[in-house]
């Protein structure tokens, strides 16, 4: 995949009559526009593209946009929230689409007048940190249901650079970035958001509101970065973290003292001195424990096996 260079050009959007833009060409009527432009959406790609203004309008109100926000947004396919974010006075507007063609027609869709630049790439494969120049920075995005998951893990790697972000997920995998300890969808996704970040708004959007219609329902997600750092970012003490996240869930169905020994090929003495170090039951299982514990269980972890928690199959 070849990364574009930003588009430095001031642009504005253009009316559905200008130039290269048909009538009948608007986000919210996305089979012209794909067609002139030449995309069939594809499910290898998680392409559905969000049809509804009225669904567009709550995903930009809940980003709280202000005239001092440099705004990032991932995926945005047709252009519907791109429409909404540029219509409020913003610092900046940068948006990551993967595919040329939409990225072409996206190009067309803006005039003199707003400093919109457009990035044609993998977000998965570009440097987030040079890419955000003037942090913090709100990001917004309609997410590719199938790299979904992989997008919030770099936006996580990269939280202190964000002030906030309102994505949009398929609705299980939503369930499962925001359930808490004790609920049937937490596992170790949940305890990795939690540990970067705060859900203070979430919404259902009916599966009708996109095209291709999916088989089931999205769900829309706020997020704030906690106030209070767990760590520092890619130190030690973070890998040691969700390393013991990961090995914890690997076996749902095992004791935590199993699922440890088994995918940290440790004897199970050692990992039973490490819990109750920690002020752990071996017998209970990971979906009971909540963030501090497996923040005690990683120190634990470490001092048990004197060095880096490494999973069997990291």
């Amino acid at each position: 995949m070849t990364i574009a260079r930003k588009s430095h050009a001031r642009r504005k959007l253009k009316g559905a009559n200008s130039a290269g833009v048909g009538v009948d060409e608007t986000p919210s009527r996305p089979a012209p526009a794909l067609a002139r432009a030449g995309v069939r959406p594809a499910k290898s790609r998680g392409q559905n593209f969000l049809t509804s203004g009225t669904v567009a309008d709550r995903i930009v109100a809940a980003a709280e946009l202000s005239k001092t926000d440099p705004v990032v947004e991932i995926g945005p396919g047709l252009g519907i929230l791109t429409e909404k974010i540029a219509a409020r006075p913003l610092r900046s507007l940068t948006l990551v689409e993967l595919d040329p063609r939409l990225a072409a027609r996206l190009r067309e869709r803006f005039a003199d007048g707003a400093d919109v630049d457009i990035i044609n790439a993998d977000f998965l494969a570009i440097d987030f940190a040079a890419l955000v120049t003037d942090p913090p920075v709100k990001v917004i995005g309609n997410l590719p249901f199938n790299v979904a998951a992989a997008i919030l893990r770099r936006l996580s790697d990269n939280a202190r650079m964000i002030s906030r972000m309102v994505l949009m997920f398929q609705r299980e995998v939503a369930a499962r970035i925001r359930a808490i300890p004790g609920d049937e969808a937490y596992g170790a996704l949940s305890v990795f958001n939690a540990l970067y970040w705060k859900i203070d708004l979430h919404f259902s959007v009916a599966a009708g509101s996109f095209h291709p219609r999916p088989k089931i329902d999205a769900e829309v997600l706020a997020f704030t970065p906690r106030a209070t750092q767990t760590f520092a970012a890619g130190n030690e003490n973070e890998r040691d973290v969700l390393e013991t996240v990961r090995a914890s869930f690997s076996a749902p169905r095992k004791t935590i003292r199993n699922a440890l020994s088994h995918s940290l090929g440790i004897d199970s003495t050692r990992i039973a001195r490490a819990l109750e170090r920690a002020a752990i039951d071996p017998a209970t299982r990971a979906e009971k424990l909540s963030v501090p514990d497996f923040l005690r269980l990683a120190h634990a972890l470490r001092i048990e096996l004197a060095g880096r928690i490494v999973t069997r199959d990291a």
